[in-house]
């Protein structure tokens, strides 16, 4: 049992949803990444668990969401784990937890945190197509959730079902 690497960093991240679950009318809100000299990324909004401020995994999707987006989700249902390595200081793992949100309210207005104050490069939101062509038309990253998702477009809209429980 020796062997296994610490997880030094959480973070949570909404594949957030907003539209009739019918098909062709969901989208999904990402955000465009574009830093100087790199080709742009899009990422699910979302951030690092911080301890103390945050009570919980959920808690710090809620706060993340409401700083990147001024947004509140609703129906929070665990998806996705990716663990990867951190490379930061201290070295270990870094869990990313993916949930699959619906929109509830967005005002951009409202945005606030370091991506607002002071980003480092642009943070664009958008939408796409929750559909496979959607999902081929940007870099969502990281690559392990791009294949979850156009793997699964059908069992990720059934999470936020009415009879899901």
């Amino acid at each position: 049992m020796g062997d296994e690497t610490p997880v030094v960093k959480r973070t949570a991240r909404a594949v957030l949803l907003d539209g009739e679950l019918a098909p062709d009318a969901v989208e999904m809100v990402l955000i465009k990444r574009t830093k100087p000299g790199a080709e742009p990324y899009w990422i699910t909004p979302g951030g690092g668990v911080e301890p103390g401020v945050d009570g919980s995994v959920v808690e710090a999707l809620h706060r993340e969401v409401d700083e990147e987006l001024g947004a509140k989700v609703t129906d929070v249902v665990p998806a996705f784990v990716d663990t990867v390595p951190h490379r930061a200081h201290p070295p270990g793992l870094k869990v990313q937890h993916f949930f699959v949100c619906r929109l509830a309210s967005m005002d951009l207005s409202q945005r606030h945190g370091p991506e607002v104050e002071a980003p480092r490069g642009s943070y664009e939101v958008v939408r796409i197509p929750f559909s496979r062509a959607g999902l081929d038309s940007v870099k969502v990253v990281p690559e392990s959730l791009r294949v979850y998702l156009r793997a699964n477009i059908e069992g990720v809209q059934a999470l936020l079902a009415h009879d899901l429980g």
